[in-house]
């Protein structure tokens, strides 16, 4: 077993809901306070380390890879302008991985976006991070993804517990109650994509982080297309629950959906408070407004 040093970061989604946002900028490239969706999700991988980074885009993701391109003009004026600070922050943004992309041409589900990522990852573990979902964490909940595979070999995905009335939005999990290999740690016996709430498992969804051994591959390649003639990772996953254990970890905390928009704007709240520069003023402002909304 080799170690994990790969991620893949599917991003071509058109990101209907934030319309008419999204028209002409990514929904990855979406800020959450000063910075762009899809940074704290590379940030996270590379905290983890990760650095050998695939990111799957489609038509109008260009602004992406501009992102996390060097930007020489920008840097000359910022230097020229003594803001060294705002400099740093540019130049880490083009320095923190090696990152290559691939277009998905054709929009045919999240098995597909993995699948094409298969030539970059070869015959190689990696993670799946879905750059919907940040994760505010220093990177532990992928880091303990990461050491389940480095113990035995298996992969795993993360796991969040939600409300019943919302599985059916969700791949759901059928955990085996008869092995948890630790806390937060629990085998799979099948998965459900997006489940009714009468038929669900249980009320374990699958989150965004997913880590996998390179037989996923030949898994996406046996299974046909669903719903919207898309190919589902989570089909997939119940393949190679034939062949290999498959764990779940579960979530705790510190995530954050920001493809949904009440998400989106608790992620931008929250991450302000929590800010040295911006917290204290932030949260001093806050508390005055929402005290001013009790006021009759």
């Amino acid at each position: 077993m080799g170690p994990v040093t790969k991620a893949v970061i599917p991003a071509a989604g058109l990101g209907t809901r934030f319309l008419p946002a999204t028209k002409s900028t990514p929904k990855e490239m979406l800020p959450v306070v000063d910075k762009p969706a899809i940074q704290y999700v590379v940030e996270e991988a590379v905290q983890a380390g990760l650095t050998d980074i695939v990111i799957i885009t489609g038509r109008s993701k260009r602004a992406i890879e501009d992102h996390f391109d060097r930007n020489f003009e920008l840097e000359h004026y910022l230097e020229q302008s003594d803001r060294y600070e705002l400099l740093k922050e540019v130049q880490f943004t083009s320095d923190l991985a090696d990152i290559h992309y691939v277009r998905q041409r054709d929009p045919l589900g999240l098995g597909h976006a993995v699948s094409i990522a298969r030539h970059h990852v070869g015959d190689e573990p990696f993670a799946v991070l879905l750059a919907d979902d940040i994760m505010v964490d220093d990177a532990a909940l992928l880091r303990s993804m990461i050491h389940v595979y480095e113990r035995g070999g298996h992969s795993c995905v993360a796991l969040t517990e939600v409300a019943p009335e919302e599985i059916s939005s969700y791949g759901c999990v059928d955990p085996d109650p008869k092995s948890q290999p630790g806390p937060d740690l629990l085998a799979i016996r099948r998965v459900v994509e997006k489940p009714s709430r009468e038929d669900a498992p249980s009320n374990l969804a699958i989150q965004g982080r997913y880590l996998f051994t390179p037989e996923i591959f030949e898994m996406l390649d046996r299974i046909e297309p669903g719903r919207g003639g898309e190919l589902q990772l989570t089909d997939a996953i119940g393949l190679l629950l034939e062949q290999q254990d498959v764990y779940g970890v579960v979530c705790r905390g510190g995530r954050y959906d920001v493809g949904q928009k009440l998400d989106y704007l608790r992620a931008n709240v929250e991450i302000a408070l929590t800010r040295p520069d911006l917290g204290p003023a932030f949260g001093e402002w806050l508390r005055a407004y929402v005290a001013g909304l009790d006021q009759p």
